[in-house]
């Protein structure tokens, strides 16, 4: 239940008194309200009505946890795993979370999964998967197995809040319209939302892949209902420096018919069972998104399909400034 200051804190924001709205809930703050600290804490990480300072989040999202804020608690665990507004500090998140799943029982669910995984002191697999290659002219890898089936189901759990359809901005309106390439619905998981399941999953990506953690884009979330599909497409972005070089796509249930991952320059297609991972070079030696990456997800036909996808730049990706 939200607490009347930051209610109120809210409603003068939205009326567009946003410098009221700060001081109510730094008032607040100052007097010990958990509520108002953790309201403040995720303002200043989205630089909602305030400058973005995660240093200053984090300030705040601590003073919330030693109240007693369990929200707060998850969330300072995430930032603490990914070094946002800190070093990256995956022993000191690790033992955060068992301080929080002492009474909390999502983040006892989480450290569960992470105690049945091999992991290196710093999140790291402690074994790299290997993939089969499956195009000879093209680096194209598919990994079974690459999540187990508690994972898959975390992914989904936590993702399904996050849901959105796909769109993107009219340029004549300027007003959003539906995505006229992709048709699913997606969820972000970004640095605030990344747990330590997930984390570890993102790890294990940029093992499998021989990548650098930092330069991976959020893992994204993707639900395609019938009818559903991502036309025929390139995952590297227009006009930008760092292009996306891979693509790890994992395919998250079994259970549906069509959706499969077309490759028609190649004449590749992919059905992964649940857990099963595709990477995927989308760049040529010279950086350009190269042709043989151009690819599809056919219509659903039953059922629903999940995946979870992470793009891979070729330099370090600040997730907080993409």
């Amino acid at each position: 239940m939200t607490s009347p200051t930051v209610s109120h804190a809210r409603q003068l924001a939205a009326s567009g008194q946003v410098a009221q709205a700060v001081a109510r809930l730094e008032q607040a703050s100052s007097q010990g309200d958990v509520d108002a600290l953790f309201c403040l804490a995720t303002w200043h990480l989205a630089g909602h009505g305030v400058a973005r300072d995660l240093e200053r989040a984090r300030g705040l999202l601590r003073r919330a946890v030693e109240i007693g804020h369990v929200d707060a608690a998850l969330m300072e665990i995430a930032l603490t795993a990914n070094g946002s507004g800190g070093p990256v500090d995956w022993t000191e998140a690790l033992a955060r979370l068992k301080i929080a799943a002492q009474g909390d029982p999502v983040a006892q669910q989480q450290l569960a999964l992470i105690n049945r995984t091999a992991l290196a002191p710093d999140g790291a697999p402690v074994a790299v998967p290997e993939g089969e290659a499956l195009a000879g002219g093209w680096d194209v890898r598919l990994f079974r197995q690459f999540l187990t089936g508690d994972e898959c189901h975390h992914v989904i759990s936590e993702g399904q809040a996050l849901l959105e359809p796909a769109m993107v901005i009219d340029p004549r309106s300027g007003r959003p319209m539906p995505h006229p390439v992709r048709t699913s619905d997606g969820g972000i998981f970004g640095p605030a939302r990344e747990d330590l399941v997930i984390q570890a999953i993102n790890r294990r990506i940029a093992a499998a892949s021989g990548t650098m953690l930092s330069g991976g884009e959020p893992l994204t979330l993707l639900r395609y209902a019938v009818g559903q599909q991502y036309r025929q497409h390139h995952d590297c972005l227009p006009h930008v420096r760092n292009q996306r070089a891979w693509t790890m796509l994992i395919y998250l249930n079994e259970g549906y018919a069509g959706g499969e991952t077309i490759f028609p320059r190649l004449g590749l297609s992919v059905k992964g069972r649940k857990g099963d991972a595709l990477l995927f070079r989308n760049t040529d030696a010279q950086g350009q998104a190269a042709e043989a990456a151009v690819h599809l997800g056919a219509p659903v036909m039953a059922g629903q399909k999940w995946l979870c996808t992470r793009w891979i730049r070729h330099d370090r990706h600040d997730p907080w400034n993409p």
